[in-house]
């Protein structure tokens, strides 16, 4: 089970162009930076969750509106794509190749 569970959009990508492993890496190269703010978004997501679960002890203030949910999460999504290692840049990369080759497959069968 990968680390990374987000759902990539490949309706822009022309499959049937992707034959070598630079055409591969070049396009994962281009759906990253997407990819890093989904990964930032799922954490944001999480860390939110676990702060409502901690604000919803008695004492505690009241939670947030949707709408400062949705900004928490955007917001770590872009401030995640700006800050992320290069190791984890890669290892996003390598995980996009790997669903871009499987989705090649399951659109050829």
């Amino acid at each position: 089970m990968s680390k990374f569970q987000i759902n990539i959009d490949f309706s822009s990508v022309d499959l049937a162009s992707l034959e070598t492993e630079e055409d591969f890496k070049r396009e994962a190269k281009i759906l990253l930076p997407q990819a890093l703010v989904k990964v930032g978004e799922n954490v944001g997501e999480q860390t939110w969750e676990e702060l409502q679960k901690k604000l919803n002890k008695p004492g505690a203030k009241s939670k947030g509106s949707p709408n400062e949910k949705r900004k928490f999460i955007q917001e770590t999504g872009k401030v995640y794509q700006r800050n992320a290692s290069s190791r984890d840049k890669q290892e996003l990369e390598d995980y996009i190749v790997e669903q871009l080759r499987i989705f090649q497959n399951q659109t050829a069968s």
